[in-house]
């Protein structure tokens, strides 16, 4: 199970959460978000890390011109696309980077196989996400993962959405053929954008431990 730990915005933040072990960081570009980095980190800075886990971008609405820009002045891994991007947009982006595209999930929603048809050749990763009707970005709310547990999903996909410490036993008995990692953000947070660092190394240490367990 990899660990994507998203909305950093504090430099050494992001240096540090890098030695717990983490596979993704993400950094959202969007200028509403409380997290947002545009303001509160410098390209040169992260584009100048060497990290072992990938830096991810987060974007909504964005032209396809200024989420490349990002990605050459920050040095980012991967792109995240969390609005009401196209494929025809995707494709353009997944042409130069990694991508993950954002679905959100209602309250009704159970049609997963048909939102995300069209974009599996046009992306390398899914991230499922609790939707909210004009909201972009997360909401801090869990959705019913049941509803994946029989979607024709053939890409790998994360999970999102209000997940906290408190989650553990129930993402390790949630299964799916693509079930490929979680996201985790506003839970493991003392205020929007600073992590509870302490919090995260617990929660990766009893990640790493169960799939340690499992291998034996």
């Amino acid at each position: 199970m990899k660990i994507k730990v998203c909305g950093i915005k504090d430099l050494e933040q992001l240096k540090e959460l890098n030695t717990l072990g983490i596979d993704y960081t993400g950094m959202i570009f969007y200028p509403a978000s409380p997290r947002s980095v545009l303001e509160s980190l410098k390209a040169e800075e992260v584009k100048a890390l060497k990290l072992p886990a990938q830096k991810v971008g987060v974007f909504v609405n964005d032209p396809v011109e200024e989420v490349l820009r990002q990605v050459s002045e920050f040095g980012l891994d991967v792109v995240q696309l969390h609005g009401d991007e196209t494929p025809v947009f995707c494709n353009q982006i997944s042409d130069h980077v990694k991508l993950i595209k954002a679905f959100r999930i209602g309250e009704t929603l159970t049609e997963i196989d048909r939102l995300v048809k069209e974009f599996e050749e046009v992306c390398d990763y899914y991230i499922f996400d609790k939707g909210s009707m004009g909201v972009y970005g997360g909401t801090g709310h869990k959705f019913d993962w049941n509803v994946l547990q029989d979607a024709e999903i053939n890409k790998p996909f994360f999970l999102s959405g209000g997940i906290e410490y408190e989650d553990l036993e129930g993402l390790e008995k949630f299964h799916h053929p693509y079930f490929y990692g979680i996201d985790i953000n506003s839970r493991f947070e003392t205020s929007p954008g600073i992590k509870d660092i302490q919090l995260v190394k617990k929660f990766v240490q009893e990640v790493q431990s169960f799939h340690n367990a499992m291998e034996l």
